[in-house]
């Protein structure tokens, strides 16, 4: 399984900590993040290539990491077959895959520790997707409808 990564400054020390996890486990990892010490970056410089390269389906998953996890997340779902999840516990990293199928998790490097991250990371692409009713809701997500304004 190949795995995309990509972080701001926020992230650096999550990503090589995820990184050297996943490579443990087995995992191919594409790193897209940012990778130098003490310098203020933009996240979606960081993003942007990490979420085009799951969307190009180059990549199984995507984990992408920031302060919040909400401007990567932003990010990331500008690409049509792009699902990132805000996620910060166990439960929420459950449900962003079993209903929301989520193919990309992005993480609040400000609000998460790094033993949290490593469990939230491993359940998150341990949990399948339940289909069914929610399959129907997944497929509405990209769904433009004709009375959308902006």
């Amino acid at each position: 399984m190949i795995i995309a990564i990509g972080s701001d400054h926020t992230g650096i020390h999550y990503k090589y900590t995820i990184n050297n996890f996943l490579i443990q486990k087995g995992y191919k990892i594409k790193d897209f993040g940012y990778s130098e010490h003490g310098k203020s970056v933009d996240y979606p410089d960081f993003i942007h290539p990490t979420a085009k390269f799951v969307n190009e389906g180059k990549a199984d998953f995507g984990i992408i990491i920031c302060g919040s996890g909400n401007g990567a997340a932003m990010t990331a779902n500008k690409y049509k077959k792009i699902r990132a999840a805000l996620v910060w516990d166990k439960e929420i990293a459950i449900l962003a895959r079993k209903h929301n199928n989520a193919n990309i998790i992005s993480l609040p490097a400000r609000f998460v520790n790094q033993n949290k991250i490593i469990e939230i990371v491993t359940i998150f692409l341990k949990t399948n997707f339940e289909g069914g009713r929610h399959e129907i809701r997944v497929k509405k997500i990209h769904k433009i409808l004709s009375s959308s304004v902006g």
